[in-house]
């Protein structure tokens, strides 16, 4: 693994990970986007993983976003602007012609990509080839129900980081089970989290995560505006994550001509940045090729 530090425009910086080659080819390397309350490192086993499925000959890159590990604090005016500056900037570098996100990661690299085909927004940035998402976090067509967002920006900046946390679970729907209980007893349950290396790390990146879940979530999008997107886009949902990943998996797939859409049946939201096998299948067949676009 290389690590190398990207200059940002706005003079922030970018911490880039390297998994193989780093002077292959774009047509064999893949940028990874990571989700919200998630670093780099975090997907070292998945990135490993995929490069390894792919073969010797394949490069996976993997940055930090702002806000954490080791790349620059998220700037005064970040906005989703700020993303797919970087996006465009990991492209640009690295010359990586496949890109991936999963979950609101997977919300950058569409509204980037869309961005980059839009002609009144003139970024002049390469396209990939090929784009995957998994369990893309989009609020579509007012789908998520964001009346819980101000109260759990309040309890970030108070400190109140398990009832922040809470706010957040029950809002977000992660888990149908955890969804359902009462604020206090799963803020007291989270509590119990703290101590963990999992748990000190989701309440070091919750006020990053306030800015990224604003930028991604907190507006409403239409549907239709994704159409722009190109249609060797690969859409992908777990078949045991949460009801609305797979409903926005599925609404972008019909509204992109062309696109391709698979569940995967034992898939979580977790399933990455985890090494689960089935979902690195579906996602190195369809990087390699070997998936035929339909």
């Amino acid at each position: 693994m290389e690590e190398k530090i990207l200059r940002t425009a706005d003079g922030g910086s970018l911490a880039l990970y390297t998994y193989g080659d780093p002077h292959a080819p774009g047509e064999r390397r893949i940028l990874v986007v990571g989700g919200a309350f998630l670093t780099a490192m975090i997907y070292r086993p998945f990135a490993a993983a995929l490069g390894a499925r792919l073969g010797d000959d394949w490069t996976v890159d993997v940055y930090d976003r702002r806000g954490r590990g080791n790349s620059s604090e998220q700037p005064d005016d970040y906005s989703m602007d700020t993303e797919i500056d970087d996006v465009k900037l990991a492209l640009e570098y690295t010359g990586a012609k496949n890109l991936f996100g999963h979950s609101l990661g997977g919300a950058v690299v569409l509204n980037a990509v869309r961005s980059f085909l839009d002609p009144q927004e003139p970024w002049d940035a390469p396209i990939p080839t090929r784009l995957a998402v998994y369990d893309p976090a989009i609020n579509l067509d007012a789908s998520i129900d964001m009346a819980w967002f101000n109260a759990f920006s309040d309890d970030v900046a108070a400190g109140r980081n398990s009832r922040a946390l809470a706010r957040m679970q029950r809002g977000m729907n992660f888990s149908p089970t955890l969804s359902k209980v009462p604020q206090p007893i799963l803020a007291a349950l989270l509590a119990g989290t703290s101590r963990t290396k999992a748990g000190k790390l989701a309440r070091t990146l919750l006020p990053s995560g306030v800015g990224e879940l604003s930028a991604a979530l907190e507006e409403s999008v239409p549907a239709q505006n994704f159409s722009i997107l190109p249609k060797n886009t690969h859409f992908m949902a777990g078949a045991k994550s949460a009801a609305y990943f797979r409903s926005t998996a599925r609404t972008l797939h019909e509204v992109v001509k062309g696109s391709t859409f698979a569940e995967t049946p034992k898939g979580i939201h977790g399933s990455a940045p985890a090494d689960f096998k089935d979902l690195l299948d579906e996602i190195g067949d369809y990087f390699s090729g070997k998936k035929p676009e339909k």
